[in-house]
Formats: structure tokens, sequence, C-alpha cells
């Protein structure tokens, strides 16, 4: 049976959606979950699960290594930013133990996990983005007018510290507030409305070959998928009435959606993403406007194996069980709602 090692699966994160997926593939696996302690790993419902120490630890990739040594593992996934920037810096040491490491070169990562460098590539490669700015001070703020705005750092994962701006007293207060824990942040220019958001996923197949993209169109109002919901209290009244921000806990509807699929299929080709890459954009005047690449799987993974699109299941039948991959391979459509579980770990 092929051992599959997947990390930062506590949570909630890319991590345990992963596990999900490798659960719904028709190949049965072993899954070895792992997180910073056994109890966090037990949430995924790993077959094994272990403790890892903090990717900034000095002797991380040793220990992984010994782990995948103990474990015999065939496929190593990272399911957390951090340990996937690091892992991807020792991925040719990391590739002489295993037989499969499905993550995109350093370089795309580093683009990818900085939000600015991501907004720069778009524009320069002349793909269509929200207009932004790299603010490193209060008084650089004046120039900017236009509102609303979405401010964040421009490195960290998630929806966390995120902001929506809607006038030029709220632009200097969070900046402000931002710059006093972060060398940098992003300003980014609010665009398209709260029912035309997208999270897409393309997959790679290891030498740069496309093998197919899914999109969901996000509902993004509900309470597990918010992080802001306020009044549109602007003169954009082509926002709509509300304007709002995902919490990244995607869930919404599956459908071709072959405009906004193309356009993201490009932007991988473009970065010469290898492996997955999961983009999040909104649909404006029938284009696609990119806020965001994540460098890996995304956190709806299991959405779209329950959908027949198993992204770590793909790649291992072709790397691993050495299986000639479908071009284009399908998959159904259909509308996915989330809610909440719990598990008891300990007594």
């Amino acid at each position: 049976m092929t051992t599959v090692l997947v990390t930062g699966v506590g949570g909630g994160g890319n991590g345990e959606q992963l596990v999900k997926a490798l659960h719904m593939a028709g190949t049965p696996y072993r899954i070895v979950g792992t997180d910073l302690t056994v109890e966090a790993a037990q949430q995924s419902g790993a077959n094994v699960c272990l403790a890892l120490p903090r990717a900034n630890d000095p002797n991380y990739i040793d220990v992984l290594l010994e782990t995948c040594e103990k474990e015999k593992v065939d496929v190593l996934l990272p399911g957390s930013e951090p340990e996937l920037r690091l892992i991807a810096q020792h991925a040719a040491r990391i590739r002489e133990h295993i037989k499969l490491l499905a993550v995109n070169d350093q370089t795309l990562i580093e683009i990818c996990s900085d939000k600015f460098k991501t907004a720069e590539f778009l524009s320069g490669n002349g793909f269509v983005s929200p207009r932004s700015w790299l603010v490193r001070a209060t008084e650089e703020l004046e120039s900017i007018n236009s509102f609303p705005l979405i401010v964040k750092p421009t490195v960290g994962g998630g929806s966390q510290n995120v902001y929506l701006i809607q006038s030029q007293d709220e632009l200097r207060m969070i900046c402000g507030f931002l710059l006093g824990y972060h060398q940098s942040v992003l300003v980014q220019e609010y665009v398209g409305r709260v029912d035309q958001e997208f999270t897409v996923g393309v997959l790679f197949d290891g030498g740069g070959r496309l093998i197919n993209s899914i999109a969901l169109n996000r509902f993004i109002l509900t309470s597990l998928s918010n992080r802001l919901r306020v009044p549109n209290r602007t003169s954009r009244t082509d926002l709509g009435p509300v304007l709002g921000v995902s919490s990244g806990v995607s869930q919404g509807r599956v459908d071709d959606f072959p405009e906004v699929r193309a356009y993201c299929e490009r932007v991988g080709l473009a970065l010469g993403a290898k492996y997955a890459i999961n983009v999040q954009c909104r649909l404006v005047d029938g284009q696609p406007m990119i806020f965001e690449i994540n460098p890996r799987f995304s956190g709806t993974s299991s959405i779209r194996a329950m959908l027949g699109f198993n992204e770590p299941d793909l790649l291992i039948r072709k790397h691993v069980l050495g299986e000639d991959l479908q071009s284009r391979p399908s998959y159904r459509y259909g509308t996915v709602l989330r809610g909440l579980k719990e598990i008891l770990v300990a007594n």
C-alpha cells in the first residue's frame, strides 16, 4: 500500500483537506498525518498521527526525513505554507528519499507567497488584476484616493489581517496598525460583486503539462465562509449593496465556467507551474481579475474530490502507480456546502 505523509493536517486547513481527498480515492492509501502535536493531527482522520517541529526549527528537515524513513513514506504533500516554503528549498534532498514530492519550484512559490510580487507578475505578463500599491509608511497613502480598497500584509496565507477600507481615515488607521507589525502592506483595489468570486484549481502533471482545472463559484456571505461583510458606502454602485471578504473556508457551486478556467490555466502556464496552484479571482464584466495565487493544493481539495477531481490521487497514480492519466479527466458539477464537526481526541 502506498504511504502518503501529509503535513499540517490539524486545524481544518489545507493539510486536512488533502487527507479527506485521499480517503475518497478509489485506491486505498496509508496516510500519515503530522502537526505540531499528535492531538492536532488526530483531527484529520489520518491512519497514523505524529508530531513534527515547527518549520522554523533548524532540525525540521532532518526530523521530517527520519519520519519518512521510519514510516516508509512514498509521497510527501505539504499541508501548511511555512512547511511548503521550507520543503521547496530542500526539494532536491527530499526527493532522494521518496517517490513523489508534489511541490512547485521555489521561484514560483516565492512569487505567489508575496501578494505584491504576484500583482507585479500578473501586470508584467499581460494579465488583468486589481490596481495595487506596496506601502511601507503611512505618508505614502496620500495619493491613494479611490475606494473601496483591500489592505493586507504582503506575506501570509488565508484571510488573516485582511481589511476592507471605504475612506481615507480608515486607510490611515488600518495601515498604521499593520505597519506596526509588518515592514510593508499591500493596498489593493476592491473589485467585483460578492456573488462573482471564484476559487480555481489548476493541476499540472509534474512536468508542466496541464491535467485539468476546476472552478468553484464561492458563497462568501454565509457565516462560515465570511470574514467581513459591510454595506457599500462608496459611490461604486456597480459593486452591489454589500461588500465582502471571504474567510478562506470555501463552499459554493462547481460548474464549467470556461472563461474563468481558461484564463487561470493561462496564468499557470505563464508561471511555469509543475504541480497544483489555486487562483482566487472575481469576474468583472466577463473578465476574470485575479487578486491572489496560492502555489499549492487548495483548501477545497475535498470538495473537488467529492465531484471526481481528486488532485493528489491523480498525481500519485501517475508518479507512483505508473498509470497513464487521461487528458482532461471529467468530473461532476454541483453545489457543496460546509459545516462544523467535533472530534474527541483525548480524555
